[in-house]
């Protein structure tokens, strides 16, 4: 079989791989569309990927096929699986997990002390054929397509965000960051009651889409003062601002964004320290609080997707093939950023 293979930093290659055999208490499924996520670009360029020893619980390290946002359909039933049957068209929830730490047994699953992604940690789902446990499988109802469905991952980011957040229906909001997660995260806070919401970023392609999925205020940070234009637009800030952009200035406005009792929410990764204004921070008495992927939600997701309140498609901006994927999309992400999210047709 074809699958997109980390070897190094700078390295994925499109090449033909042992297609994996299905086990006992494991489920085969058929890859039919992934998405290409900022995690894929920090991995190009040699960050978060299992190297040089195996996971603690997956058993395995580099090279990995990559992926983790991606969903198919079930060719394959292990011995002992009766919950899942041939043919269930699955999103995968990608976490890896002990099930035995503290933080599993409080069901906090994302929390656990061992806690990876496959495509990261395990071989993932750039690849025509994967095998993987039946708790990452969540079966689609005929409403969500499989393109659909290679989205609720990254929409179980922006909602387990936006409901973990303090935001109550009518209150103005501002995300900071309007990539895919940014986006995703606009859609969740306006099907939360969010009444204002605010997108910042310095992409003209990816603020006219942030009002396609429902920003009624879109800012370009590279020509105008965000701060300044939340400020007065909202009449003295907004009560909770999304930072998903994963800059350390980008959360410096967010606090200056809200306003007194408001919450910055942090959604992205910021891979290096950055200061705080805590003296803002205590004068407003804000909080500056964070989430870590999700838990417990897949089902809420795609419900929503279902039920048409959160239309995940309107932030595709291009489909390319499996053999594409490097050019066409990790670098093309990498280096255009009027792109949001790139599903990649996996099957031939």
């Amino acid at each position: 079989m074809k699958a997109a293979v980390w070897y190094g930093k700078y390295d994925v290659r499109v090449e033909s791989t042992h297609e994996p055999v299905v086990e006992p208490g494991k489920v085969k499924i058929k890859v039919e569309w992934a998405g290409i996520c900022g995690s894929d670009l920090h991995a190009y360029h040699g960050a978060g990927v299992q190297e040089n020893e195996p996971h603690p619980v997956s058993g395995e390290m580099a090279p990995l096929t990559m992926g983790h946002e991606f969903a198919g359909v079930i060719t394959e039933v292990g011995k002992g699986v009766s919950d899942f049957l041939v043919g269930d068209h699955v999103a995968i929830e990608p976490l890896i997990y002990c099930g035995e730490c503290q933080y599993c047994k409080e069901n906090h699953y994302n929390l656990c002390n061992s806690v990876g992604f496959i495509g990261l940690n395990a071989n993932g789902g750039f690849a025509e054929y994967v095998v993987l446990q039946p708790n990452m499988l969540h079966k689609l109802p005929e409403k969500v397509s499989l393109e659909e469905g290679a989205l609720v991952e990254p929409t179980a980011v922006a909602l387990h965000a936006v409901r973990h957040s303090k935001l109550k229906v009518g209150d103005k909001v501002a995300v900071f960051g309007v990539g895919p997660i940014g986006l995703l995260t606009i859609m969740a806070a306006k099907a939360a009651g969010a009444t204002d919401i605010f997108a910042i970023d310095m992409s003209p392609e990816r603020l006219i889409k942030a009002q396609e999925v429902g920003a009624t205020h879109i800012i370009n940070a590279a020509k105008e003062n965000s701060v300044d234009t939340i400020l007065k637009l909202s009449n003295g800030g907004v009560e909770v601002a999304y930072e998903s952009a994963g800059v350390g200035v980008t959360l410096g406005n967010a606090l200056s964004s809200v306003k007194k009792g408001g919450e910055v929410m942090v959604l992205s990764i910021i891979p290096e320290p950055v200061k705080v204004d805590i003296l803002q921070l205590t004068f407003k008495e804000a909080n500056i609080t964070s989430t870590l992927a999700y838990r417990n939600i897949f089902p809420e997701v795609i419900a929503l997707i279902a039920s048409g309140v959160l239309d995940v498609k309107k932030v595709v901006t291009k489909k390319i093939a499996l053999d594409q994927i490097v050019e066409d999309g990790i670098k093309l992400l990498d280096s255009d950023k009027s792109q949001a999210k790139i599903l990649v047709k996996v099957q031939p």
